[in-house]
């Protein structure tokens, strides 16, 4: 992947400095959500496939890291703003509290406008977005791995051997996924339309991997992964049923179709497997589930919104290249 053109003065420096050697870089204001939201998932993808050309030592290369972990806490300061933390329930009681959090979840039903109304255009822009997050499918709930044990690490192996095709790579959810983009005729290059992608579908992104990296969020991205799992399948048999409204056949389908029967099975195994079992052990971390999964909901409810507001105008929900000022700082949170 390329490194993305700059959205403002602070991801112009970064893209600036990982062009070259490692080096210091200064410590600079995000001047808005745009260039805030772009600096975290430059910095994120260093942990992931990183970028040609880019030194791999810019991974740790402390000034990059101080200038990263400033704007995690300005994205983190809002994400909690937006989201209050809620109250702690018995580690029985988790399962009906994430039931809770998605029941009082009143997101835009982008859905059901894919299923019924979406032009063409319309669905190949809802994959452009989608595919920042799908082409590496899985990869931010799997850092959650190594720090779990027993019933909990279990039950999130089980849940990501599905999602990585159970060591297949023509089932891996990410490769089902670039055979629907190349049915629609998009490119399926790993990060192809990353300059395309607004702040709020770099956000929703980057919400995974910052519950995914850090270890004091550990209950976070547990409760993030659940509550995905748990609003996948009835969207996902929508969101085939408008490609195939579209003419589109199995070919484009299957990857939808896929997560309809498979997140049914996983959403039990998350809810009850992984975070009950967790917080069983670790009592005092249900707030933290809870708040990951509410955290998840609002994002994608932001996300849904910009794209239903913008076809609704008759415009596009893409960020143009010459958009080069993005909105107020919180403006892709809604806060």
């Amino acid at each position: 992947m390329q490194l993305p053109q700059p959205r403002g003065p602070v991801s112009a420096a970064l893209a600036d400095a990982l062009a070259g050697h490692p080096r210091d870089i200064p410590l600079i204001e995000p001047s808005d959500d745009e260039d805030l939201q772009l600096v975290l998932h430059i910095g994120y993808e260093l942990h992931y496939r990183g970028f040609d050309g880019v030194d791999d030592a810019w991974e740790w290369q402390p000034s990059r890291i101080a200038l990263h972990q400033a704007a995690e806490r300005c994205f983190e300061a809002e994400l909690r703003r937006l989201v209050p933390m809620p109250d702690p329930v018995p580690p029985a009681e988790v399962p009906r509290a994430l039931g809770a959090v998605l029941a009082a979840d009143d997101g835009p039903p982008l859905s059901k406008y894919l299923a019924g109304r979406a032009t063409l255009e319309q669905y190949r822009e809802f994959v452009k977005h989608r595919s920042i997050y799908h082409q590496r499918e899985a990869d931010p709930h799997t850092w959650a791995i190594p720090r779990l044990g027993g019933r909990a690490k279990a039950a999130l192996v089980e849940v990501q051997a599905d999602e990585y095709g159970g060591g297949r790579v023509e089932r891996m959810h990410a490769e089902l996924f670039r055979g629907t983009m190349r049915e629609l005729g998009l490119d399926d290059t790993y990060g192809a339309y990353l300059d395309a992608a607004p702040a709020a579908t770099l956000a929703v992104n980057n919400l995974m991997s910052l519950f995914g990296l850090h270890r004091r969020l550990l209950g976070a991205i547990l409760g993030h992964l659940a509550i995905y799992e748990m609003t996948s399948s009835l969207p996902n048999r929508r969101y085939g049923n408008g490609l195939r409204r579209l003419g589109f056949g199995p070919a484009a389908t299957r990857f939808y179709d896929e997560h309809v029967e498979a997140d049914a099975v996983h959403e039990q195994i998350a809810a009850h497997d992984l975070c009950g079992s967790y917080c069983a052990d670790r009592p005092e971390q249900s707030s933290l589930v809870l708040f990951g999964a509410a955290c998840a909901l609002a994002l994608d409810a932001r996300f849904a919104g910009h794209l239903l507001t913008r076809w609704a105008a008759g415009e596009s929900s893409l960020r143009a290249q010459a958009d080069a000022i993005g909105r107020p700082l919180v403006g892709a949170l809604g806060a």
